[in-house]
């Protein structure tokens, strides 16, 4: 099934731009790099919306302007709209469970304690959506997430949260035009 929405979570906001919960956005801002696609504002539906062609799948990506807890908002307003079904999203997220530099896709599951899939989930009604898991590592006690997701990744993290992002912006228009155990096995075995 080809994919019709890309959505990455994150904050708004120039004090969030850099954090680790940004790891959706970091990816979408690549995609639209390397697709010279562009981003506008779209007040109807809460975000920035860019159109792009990946390879012969138009595709809309979706960086909501409402804050991580409130995802499900933006996201509603555009797959109503569109008329998107749950097989044809795919949602880049942080990834507490895996480390920086790894990047997973997986179809479905559960929100994990991660607040924009807990919300996404709850306006979708479903949890049957794919997801790009993009590593960030753990700070080792739950009690510490809340802080480590708001604070930027050390500078050798970074990097391999890039490296990481650069390997799914390559498999993207495979997975974009249905060709999705390809693109995992490509991405799983770097």
């Amino acid at each position: 099934m080809a994919v019709r929405l890309i959505i990455g979570l994150g904050n708004p906001g120039s004090q969030y731009a850099r954090t680790r919960h940004n790891a959706g956005f970091w990816f979408l801002d690549a995609l639209v790099s390397d697709y010279d696609c562009e981003f506008r504002s779209e007040k109807k539906y809460h975000g920035d919306v860019a159109r792009c062609f990946l390879g012969q799948q138009d595709c809309r990506l979706l960086k909501p302007s409402t804050f991580m807890n409130r995802s499900g908002q933006a996201a509603i307003a555009l797959v109503n709209f569109y008329q998107i079904d749950m097989d044809e999203i795919l949602v880049a997220h942080d990834e507490l469970d895996l480390p920086p530099g790894v990047a997973k896709l997986k179809r479905g599951g559960g929100h994990g304690g991660h607040n924009g899939l807990r919300d996404l989930i709850s306006h979708f009604g479903s949890k049957d959506f794919l997801r790009l898991r993009l590593g960030i590592g753990h700070p080792g006690d739950k009690k510490l997430v809340s802080d480590y997701v708001l604070k930027a990744a050390s500078k050798a993290d970074h990097q391999l949260i890039d490296d990481a992002i650069y390997e799914a912006t390559r498999v993207t228009p495979g997975v974009v035009n249905g060709q999705l155990e390809e693109a995992m096995h490509q991405l799983h075995s770097r």
